[in-house]
């Protein structure tokens, strides 16, 4: 049975999201997808379309801030 664990491949090394259960060892294939599939499924995650449209507005505020190019120092 295949299974899918989202990563980032950073550094020439594949950094998993989260550790796939019941795999020690096994054969891999790695997709690299586009940067505009960085999306996130919220309703997955049990977050309805208004909650996160009312998170996205709050944390706006904080855009400037983080859109400032010394803070890319903590993007790794």
């Amino acid at each position: 049975m295949f299974q899918s664990v989202e990563g980032v491949y950073r550094n020439g090394k594949v950094e998993l999201s989260e550790t796939p259960p019941h795999i020690e060892s096994a054969r891999v294939i790695v997709t690299f997808l586009p940067e505009s599939t960085n999306l996130v499924d919220l309703q997955a995650r049990g977050i309805e379309p208004e909650a996160a449209a009312e998170l996205r507005a709050k944390l706006q505020t904080f855009a400037p801030e983080w859109e400032r190019p010394e803070m890319e120092a903590y993007d790794n």
